[in-house]
């Protein structure tokens, strides 16, 4: 758990003081302890993601609402593959929140809340232009704060990081009946890098200049067509939409992690 929690920490959490928000919508600290008890499902608390000074480093967009699974999982596959291919930013991570599917960006540098927003909504608005009924809850309400996977969600799912080749499994129920391992959760952030500084700078500008927000930018960023299928699930940073369960078995084993069943067996 404490290597879980370190991995969280480097990604989506600040160096300062966290805070998240009580039953009663008050902040409190988070404490180490805190953590734990949300990531063992004895008690879920929404993390604050933008600090008392404003800032924000973790940026995550919910794909669920209106509409199938299948239509939700196919625009997250876009914004993902448009993340690292058009924008040239590292890999996301991918999770299952129990009722819809999310993408965690993490940034190494705090930036200001408003412009954290601007970029989550600059992604939706280029890449996803005709797909206004995709995401639950606008962009700018995940800036500021989220229940970190893994998690035990109200609804009884569970809520954790998958492996990208992983999200079609999960289109018709995106949640998990049981806790999953914290070996697996760790294995599926490790190797994941956060957004530098002059990345998300570059990023944002093309973005801005997509949008016709700023006279000159780097290079325009066209909108992101349909990329061919990979069906290899060791392919570096490349967001999968098909998997064989022999992809994703020979993945998790490279990675010293051993499957488990997502549902309970009658």
């Amino acid at each position: 758990m404490h290597k879980l929690i370190s991995a969280l920490t480097r990604l989506y959490l600040f160096e300062e003081q966290q805070q998240y928000v009580d039953a009663q919508g008050g902040a409190q600290p988070l404490m180490p302890a805190v953590l734990a008890r949300h990531l063992s499902g004895e008690q879920t608390v929404a993390v604050q993601l933008v600090s008392e000074r404003g800032l924000a480093r973790a940026l995550v967009l919910e794909f669920g609402g209106k509409g199938g699974g299948e239509a939700h999982w196919s625009a997250l596959c876009t914004i993902a593959n448009a993340v690292q291919h058009e924008l040239d930013l590292p890999a996301p991570a991918v999770s299952i929140s129990g009722t819809a599917f999310q993408l965690w960006l993490s940034l190494a540098t705090p930036v200001p809340a408003a412009q954290a927003r601007q970029f989550a909504q600059l992604l939706r608005s280029t890449f996803l232009p005709a797909s206004t009924d995709i995401l639950a809850v606008a962009p700018p309400a995940y800036v500021e704060q989220a229940a970190l996977p893994p998690c035990l969600q109200p609804s009884g799912k569970w809520a954790a990081f998958i492996h990208p080749s992983m999200g079609a499994a999960f289109v018709d129920e995106p949640g998990l009946d049981m806790p999953p391992p914290p070996a697996a959760q760790l294995g599926f952030l490790e190797s994941l890098r956060s957004i530098n500084p002059a990345q998300f700078a570059q990023a944002l500008a093309k973005l801005q200049g997509h949008a016709g927000l700023v006279d000159a930018v780097p290079a325009p960023v066209p909108v992101a067509a349909a990329l061919p299928s990979v069906t290899s699930a060791t392919a570096s940073g490349l967001l999968l939409q098909d998997a064989t369960l022999e992809d994703i078995v020979r993945w998790l084993h490279a990675r010293h992690i051993e499957p488990t069943f997502r549902h309970r067996l009658p």
